[in-house]
Protein backbone atom coordinates (compact mmCIF):
# COMPACT_ATOMS: atom_id res chain seq x y z
CA UNK A 1 0.00 0.00 0.00
CA UNK A 2 2.90 2.62 0.96
CA UNK A 3 4.64 1.54 -2.98
CA UNK A 4 0.87 2.73 -4.09
CA UNK A 5 0.70 5.72 -2.58
CA UNK A 6 4.11 6.70 -3.02
CA UNK A 7 3.67 6.26 -7.10
CA UNK A 8 0.31 8.05 -6.88
CA UNK A 9 2.15 11.26 -5.05
CA UNK A 10 5.19 10.92 -7.82
CA UNK A 11 2.31 10.92 -10.56
CA UNK A 12 0.33 13.73 -9.69
CA UNK A 13 3.49 15.72 -8.54
CA UNK A 14 4.90 14.93 -11.93
CA UNK A 15 1.49 15.95 -13.65
CA UNK A 16 1.29 19.42 -11.25
CA UNK A 17 5.14 19.84 -12.54
CA UNK A 18 4.08 19.95 -16.28
CA UNK A 19 0.83 21.51 -16.17
CA UNK A 20 3.24 24.64 -14.37
CA UNK A 21 5.60 24.36 -16.98
CA UNK A 22 3.40 24.55 -19.57
CA UNK A 23 1.85 27.81 -17.59
CA UNK A 24 5.30 29.07 -17.63
CA UNK A 25 6.32 28.58 -21.05
CA UNK A 26 7.18 31.62 -22.52
CA UNK A 27 5.04 32.72 -25.04
CA UNK A 28 5.72 33.19 -29.43
CA UNK A 29 7.60 37.06 -29.12
CA UNK A 30 6.10 39.56 -31.80
CA UNK A 31 7.70 39.84 -34.64
CA UNK A 32 7.70 43.08 -36.91
CA UNK A 33 6.99 42.54 -40.61
CA UNK A 34 9.88 45.05 -41.44
CA UNK A 35 12.57 43.15 -39.64
CA UNK A 36 16.02 42.93 -40.95
CA UNK A 37 15.80 39.93 -43.67
CA UNK A 38 12.41 40.06 -43.89
CA UNK A 39 10.18 40.34 -48.01
CA UNK A 40 9.16 44.13 -48.66
CA UNK A 41 5.84 43.67 -48.18
CA UNK A 42 2.47 46.19 -48.60
CA UNK A 43 1.22 47.44 -45.23
CA UNK A 44 -2.56 47.61 -45.79
CA UNK A 45 -5.32 49.33 -43.96
CA UNK A 46 -6.33 48.10 -41.22
CA UNK A 47 -9.34 46.18 -41.56
CA UNK A 48 -8.42 44.95 -45.07
CA UNK A 49 -7.35 42.56 -47.11
CA UNK A 50 -5.23 41.65 -50.25
CA UNK A 51 -6.93 42.55 -53.75
CA UNK A 52 -7.88 39.06 -54.91
CA UNK A 53 -6.18 39.72 -58.34
CA UNK A 54 -2.46 40.85 -56.97
CA UNK A 55 0.36 38.55 -56.06
CA UNK A 56 2.86 39.53 -53.39
CA UNK A 57 3.37 39.95 -50.16
CA UNK A 58 1.07 41.98 -47.81
CA UNK A 59 0.52 43.12 -44.00
CA UNK A 60 -3.08 43.19 -42.76
CA UNK A 61 -4.14 43.79 -39.14
CA UNK A 62 -4.22 44.90 -36.26
CA UNK A 63 -7.96 44.23 -36.30
CA UNK A 64 -9.70 41.32 -37.88
CA UNK A 65 -12.99 40.86 -38.59
CA UNK A 66 -14.95 38.13 -39.90
CA UNK A 67 -15.91 38.56 -43.89
CA UNK A 68 -18.94 38.85 -44.75
CA UNK A 69 -18.90 35.30 -46.18
CA UNK A 70 -18.48 33.74 -43.18
CA UNK A 71 -21.83 35.51 -41.31
CA UNK A 72 -23.24 32.12 -39.60
CA UNK A 73 -26.24 31.36 -42.16
CA UNK A 74 -28.04 27.91 -42.84
CA UNK A 75 -25.63 26.48 -46.31
CA UNK A 76 -27.04 26.04 -49.35
CA UNK A 77 -25.49 23.22 -49.76
CA UNK A 78 -25.16 19.53 -48.67
CA UNK A 79 -22.86 18.38 -45.77
CA UNK A 80 -22.04 14.84 -45.48
CA UNK A 81 -19.84 12.90 -43.34
CA UNK A 82 -18.50 9.19 -42.78
CA UNK A 83 -15.54 7.70 -40.84
CA UNK A 84 -12.64 5.70 -41.93
CA UNK A 85 -11.16 3.00 -39.65
CA UNK A 86 -6.68 2.51 -39.62
CA UNK A 87 -7.89 -1.45 -40.04
CA UNK A 88 -9.31 -0.61 -43.34
CA UNK A 89 -6.09 1.39 -44.28
CA UNK A 90 -3.07 0.05 -46.38
CA UNK A 91 -0.92 3.15 -46.52
CA UNK A 92 -1.43 4.39 -42.98
CA UNK A 93 -2.38 1.09 -40.57
CA UNK A 94 -1.89 3.96 -37.26
CA UNK A 95 0.91 4.64 -34.95
CA UNK A 96 1.00 6.69 -31.45
CA UNK A 97 3.36 8.24 -29.33
CA UNK A 98 2.91 7.88 -25.62
CA UNK A 99 1.27 10.18 -23.82
CA UNK A 100 3.58 12.62 -22.28
CA UNK A 101 6.12 11.63 -24.24
CA UNK A 102 8.08 13.33 -26.93
CA UNK A 103 11.96 12.60 -27.73
CA UNK A 104 15.34 13.99 -27.53
CA UNK A 105 17.29 15.60 -29.96
CA UNK A 106 20.37 13.25 -31.25
CA UNK A 107 23.19 14.41 -29.85
CA UNK A 108 25.24 14.26 -33.28
CA UNK A 109 23.21 16.00 -35.21
CA UNK A 110 20.58 18.41 -33.52
CA UNK A 111 18.63 18.78 -36.61
CA UNK A 112 17.21 14.79 -35.77
CA UNK A 113 15.12 13.97 -32.63
CA UNK A 114 15.14 10.47 -31.32
CA UNK A 115 11.51 8.92 -30.59
CA UNK A 116 11.52 5.64 -28.94
CA UNK A 117 7.97 5.89 -27.79
CA UNK A 118 5.92 5.57 -31.08
CA UNK A 119 3.97 2.09 -31.30
CA UNK A 120 1.65 0.75 -33.88
CA UNK A 121 -2.04 1.82 -32.89
CA UNK A 122 -5.31 2.06 -34.61
CA UNK A 123 -7.53 5.31 -34.89
CA UNK A 124 -10.14 6.36 -36.66
CA UNK A 125 -11.34 9.60 -38.46
CA UNK A 126 -13.76 11.93 -39.73
CA UNK A 127 -14.54 12.95 -43.50
CA UNK A 128 -17.16 15.59 -44.26
CA UNK A 129 -17.78 16.47 -47.69
CA UNK A 130 -19.51 19.60 -48.44
CA UNK A 131 -21.48 19.31 -52.20
CA UNK A 132 -22.65 22.81 -53.43
CA UNK A 133 -26.42 22.87 -54.12
CA UNK A 134 -26.60 23.52 -58.02
CA UNK A 135 -23.96 20.30 -58.01
CA UNK A 136 -25.29 18.48 -61.13
CA UNK A 137 -24.92 14.27 -60.51
CA UNK A 138 -22.36 13.14 -63.07
CA UNK A 139 -20.50 15.77 -63.44
CA UNK A 140 -16.91 15.89 -62.75
CA UNK A 141 -16.70 18.32 -60.24
CA UNK A 142 -13.43 20.83 -58.87
CA UNK A 143 -12.70 20.36 -55.61
CA UNK A 144 -10.35 21.20 -52.41
CA UNK A 145 -9.03 18.73 -49.78
CA UNK A 146 -8.68 20.07 -46.29
CA UNK A 147 -6.86 18.92 -43.34
CA UNK A 148 -7.50 18.62 -39.75
CA UNK A 149 -11.30 18.21 -40.36
CA UNK A 150 -14.23 18.77 -40.49
CA UNK A 151 -13.50 22.34 -41.22
CA UNK A 152 -16.95 24.55 -40.84
CA UNK A 153 -15.18 27.85 -41.70
CA UNK A 154 -14.21 26.52 -45.06
CA UNK A 155 -18.03 25.36 -46.24
CA UNK A 156 -19.70 28.69 -45.11
CA UNK A 157 -17.16 30.45 -47.38
CA UNK A 158 -17.23 28.54 -50.21
CA UNK A 159 -20.73 27.90 -49.50
CA UNK A 160 -21.50 32.47 -50.24
CA UNK A 161 -18.60 32.37 -52.44
CA UNK A 162 -20.21 29.84 -54.70
CA UNK A 163 -23.41 31.52 -54.33
CA UNK A 164 -22.19 34.93 -55.50
CA UNK A 165 -20.29 33.31 -58.46
CA UNK A 166 -16.61 34.52 -57.38
CA UNK A 167 -15.50 31.24 -57.19
CA UNK A 168 -16.31 27.86 -59.60
CA UNK A 169 -18.62 25.74 -57.71
CA UNK A 170 -16.91 22.95 -56.07
CA UNK A 171 -16.77 20.09 -53.57
CA UNK A 172 -14.76 20.38 -50.29
CA UNK A 173 -13.22 17.51 -48.55
CA UNK A 174 -12.37 18.27 -45.11
CA UNK A 175 -10.62 15.05 -43.81
CA UNK A 176 -9.67 14.70 -40.04
CA UNK A 177 -5.92 13.54 -39.14
CA UNK A 178 -5.01 10.56 -37.93
CA UNK A 179 -5.15 11.48 -34.07
CA UNK A 180 -1.73 12.90 -31.83
CA UNK A 181 0.42 15.60 -33.34
CA UNK A 182 3.96 16.20 -34.27
CA UNK A 183 6.86 13.32 -34.32
CA UNK A 184 5.96 9.80 -33.44
CA UNK A 185 2.20 9.84 -34.43
CA UNK A 186 -0.30 9.79 -36.52
CA UNK A 187 -0.75 13.50 -37.43
CA UNK A 188 3.07 14.02 -37.82
CA UNK A 189 3.33 10.98 -39.90
CA UNK A 190 0.88 12.36 -42.44
CA UNK A 191 1.40 15.55 -42.35
CA UNK A 192 4.86 16.35 -42.05
CA UNK A 193 6.80 13.21 -44.05
CA UNK A 194 8.23 14.67 -47.23
CA UNK A 195 6.93 12.06 -49.67
CA UNK A 196 3.66 11.57 -51.86
CA UNK A 197 2.61 8.90 -49.31
CA UNK A 198 -0.55 11.21 -47.73
CA UNK A 199 -1.74 12.27 -51.34
CA UNK A 200 -1.49 9.00 -52.52
CA UNK A 201 -3.46 7.78 -49.17
CA UNK A 202 -6.04 10.40 -50.25
CA UNK A 203 -6.31 9.32 -53.99
CA UNK A 204 -6.69 5.87 -53.21
CA UNK A 205 -8.22 5.40 -49.95
CA UNK A 206 -10.30 8.58 -49.60
CA UNK A 207 -11.49 9.97 -53.08
CA UNK A 208 -13.40 6.94 -53.89
CA UNK A 209 -15.32 6.37 -50.29
CA UNK A 210 -16.38 10.54 -51.35
CA UNK A 211 -17.77 9.47 -54.45
CA UNK A 212 -19.56 6.51 -53.63
CA UNK A 213 -21.08 8.22 -49.82
CA UNK A 214 -22.38 11.37 -51.57
CA UNK A 215 -22.90 10.45 -55.01
CA UNK A 216 -20.40 12.69 -57.18
CA UNK A 217 -17.76 12.57 -59.31
CA UNK A 218 -14.73 14.27 -58.76
CA UNK A 219 -12.28 16.30 -61.78
CA UNK A 220 -9.31 14.33 -62.37
CA UNK A 221 -7.72 17.96 -63.79
CA UNK A 222 -4.95 19.17 -61.58
CA UNK A 223 -5.81 22.78 -62.12
CA UNK A 224 -9.19 22.02 -60.59
CA UNK A 225 -7.81 20.58 -57.25
CA UNK A 226 -7.03 22.30 -54.37
CA UNK A 227 -5.31 21.39 -51.00
CA UNK A 228 -5.54 23.68 -47.97
CA UNK A 229 -4.36 23.03 -44.17
CA UNK A 230 -2.84 25.06 -41.09
CA UNK A 231 -0.14 24.61 -39.21
CA UNK A 232 1.52 20.64 -40.32
CA UNK A 233 -1.74 20.33 -42.41
CA UNK A 234 -0.71 23.73 -44.39
CA UNK A 235 3.07 22.25 -44.71
CA UNK A 236 0.71 18.35 -46.13
CA UNK A 237 -0.99 20.89 -48.34
CA UNK A 238 2.35 22.19 -50.40
CA UNK A 239 3.68 18.69 -50.12
CA UNK A 240 0.93 17.02 -51.94
CA UNK A 241 1.47 19.39 -54.27
CA UNK A 242 4.77 19.25 -54.73
CA UNK A 243 5.39 15.32 -54.56
CA UNK A 244 1.86 15.43 -57.17
CA UNK A 245 1.51 18.12 -59.22
CA UNK A 246 -0.22 15.61 -61.54
CA UNK A 247 -2.77 15.89 -58.92
CA UNK A 248 -3.00 19.19 -57.49
CA UNK A 249 -1.80 22.67 -58.36
CA UNK A 250 -3.86 24.90 -55.64
CA UNK A 251 -2.38 25.29 -52.14
CA UNK A 252 -3.75 27.30 -49.33
CA UNK A 253 -1.71 27.36 -45.83
CA UNK A 254 -2.02 28.99 -42.60
CA UNK A 255 0.99 28.91 -40.47
CA UNK A 256 2.44 26.45 -42.79
CA UNK A 257 4.53 24.45 -40.47
CA UNK A 258 7.24 24.62 -42.89
CA UNK A 259 9.87 23.61 -40.56
CA UNK A 260 12.43 20.46 -39.28
CA UNK A 261 9.64 18.68 -38.12
CA UNK A 262 9.88 15.19 -40.20
CA UNK A 263 10.11 11.87 -38.51
CA UNK A 264 11.17 9.42 -39.01
CA UNK A 265 14.40 10.87 -40.32
CA UNK A 266 15.48 10.74 -43.90
CA UNK A 267 18.70 11.77 -45.96
CA UNK A 268 16.53 12.74 -49.11
CA UNK A 269 15.26 15.24 -47.05
CA UNK A 270 16.88 15.65 -43.83
CA UNK A 271 15.83 19.19 -42.93
CA UNK A 272 12.07 18.36 -43.66
CA UNK A 273 9.41 20.88 -44.64
CA UNK A 274 12.55 23.48 -43.98
CA UNK A 275 13.66 22.27 -47.08
CA UNK A 276 10.97 23.68 -49.12
CA UNK A 277 12.78 26.83 -48.78
CA UNK A 278 16.46 26.11 -48.13
CA UNK A 279 16.84 23.89 -51.15
CA UNK A 280 13.63 22.28 -52.33
CA UNK A 281 11.97 25.22 -54.42
CA UNK A 282 15.39 27.47 -55.21
CA UNK A 283 17.11 24.61 -56.82
CA UNK A 284 13.85 22.87 -58.57
CA UNK A 285 12.27 23.92 -61.69
CA UNK A 286 9.38 25.79 -60.86
CA UNK A 287 6.37 23.55 -60.26
CA UNK A 288 2.68 24.54 -61.44
CA UNK A 289 1.52 25.68 -58.35
CA UNK A 290 -0.05 28.40 -57.12
CA UNK A 291 0.01 29.15 -53.41
CA UNK A 292 -1.55 31.34 -50.90
CA UNK A 293 -0.13 31.38 -47.26
CA UNK A 294 -0.18 33.16 -43.96
CA UNK A 295 1.40 33.90 -41.09
CA UNK A 296 1.07 35.35 -37.66
CA UNK A 297 3.43 37.98 -35.94
CA UNK A 298 2.83 35.80 -32.83
CA UNK A 299 3.66 32.36 -34.28
CA UNK A 300 5.36 29.50 -33.28
CA UNK A 301 9.12 29.97 -32.67
CA UNK A 302 11.34 26.99 -31.01
CA UNK A 303 7.66 25.57 -29.51
CA UNK A 304 9.75 21.54 -28.45
CA UNK A 305 12.93 20.50 -27.26
CA UNK A 306 15.17 20.90 -30.78
CA UNK A 307 17.22 23.83 -30.91
CA UNK A 308 18.38 23.40 -34.25
CA UNK A 309 17.37 26.87 -35.60
CA UNK A 310 15.16 25.49 -37.85
CA UNK A 311 11.90 26.01 -35.51
CA UNK A 312 10.58 29.66 -36.62
CA UNK A 313 7.24 29.38 -38.08
CA UNK A 314 7.44 33.43 -39.29
CA UNK A 315 11.21 32.78 -40.60
CA UNK A 316 10.26 30.03 -42.39
CA UNK A 317 7.03 31.65 -44.15
CA UNK A 318 9.16 34.65 -44.55
CA UNK A 319 11.63 32.21 -46.29
CA UNK A 320 8.58 30.76 -48.20
CA UNK A 321 7.66 34.13 -49.71
CA UNK A 322 11.47 34.85 -51.10
CA UNK A 323 12.42 31.93 -52.73
CA UNK A 324 8.32 31.22 -54.45
CA UNK A 325 8.89 35.44 -55.53
CA UNK A 326 12.80 34.09 -57.01
CA UNK A 327 11.11 31.29 -59.23
CA UNK A 328 8.26 33.36 -59.99
CA UNK A 329 5.81 31.70 -58.75
CA UNK A 330 1.80 32.60 -58.52
CA UNK A 331 1.96 33.41 -54.86
CA UNK A 332 -0.17 35.79 -52.14
CA UNK A 333 2.08 35.94 -48.68
CA UNK A 334 -0.03 37.51 -45.74
CA UNK A 335 2.06 38.46 -42.82
CA UNK A 336 -1.05 39.57 -40.17
CA UNK A 337 -0.59 41.18 -36.81
CA UNK A 338 -1.89 40.68 -33.85
CA UNK A 339 -2.30 37.12 -34.76
CA UNK A 340 -0.87 34.18 -33.29
CA UNK A 341 -0.52 30.39 -34.61
CA UNK A 342 -3.56 29.53 -36.89
CA UNK A 343 -5.19 32.40 -35.60
CA UNK A 344 -8.92 31.93 -35.52
CA UNK A 345 -10.03 35.90 -36.22
CA UNK A 346 -7.79 36.18 -38.80
CA UNK A 347 -8.57 32.83 -40.81
CA UNK A 348 -12.54 34.00 -40.31
CA UNK A 349 -10.96 37.68 -42.01
CA UNK A 350 -8.93 36.21 -44.89
CA UNK A 351 -10.55 32.83 -46.01
CA UNK A 352 -12.83 34.05 -48.47
CA UNK A 353 -10.52 36.68 -49.85
CA UNK A 354 -7.63 33.83 -50.20
CA UNK A 355 -10.01 31.42 -51.85
CA UNK A 356 -10.91 33.72 -54.14
CA UNK A 357 -7.72 34.32 -55.35
CA UNK A 358 -6.65 30.95 -55.23
CA UNK A 359 -9.10 30.39 -58.04
CA UNK A 360 -8.74 33.36 -60.14
CA UNK A 361 -6.78 32.11 -63.07
CA UNK A 362 -9.42 29.38 -62.98
CA UNK A 363 -12.00 29.40 -66.46
CA UNK A 364 -14.54 32.35 -65.52
CA UNK A 365 -18.11 31.47 -63.76
CA UNK A 366 -20.71 32.15 -66.13
CA UNK A 367 -23.11 34.78 -64.37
Amino acid sequence: MKMIKTTCVIALLGAVLNLSAASTRTPPPTRDPHSPGYVTATELPDGAVPPVDTDGNFILGPTHRPAPEMATNALQGTVYEFTMNSADSKIFPGIAREPGTFGTPDTNDPAQLIVTTSHPAPYTRKVAVYVPKDYVPGTAAPFIVGADGPDKFLFTALDNLILAKKIPGMIAISIGNGSGDAQGSERGLEYDTMSGKYAEFVEQEVLPLVEKNCHVTLTKNPAARATMGGSSGGSCALIMAWYHPELYHRVLTYSGTFVNQQWPHNEETPHGAWGFHETLIPNSPAKPIRLWLEVGDRDNLNSNAMRDGMHDWVMANENMAKVLAAKNYHYQFVFARNAGHTDRAVKQQTLPEALEWLWKDYPPVAK
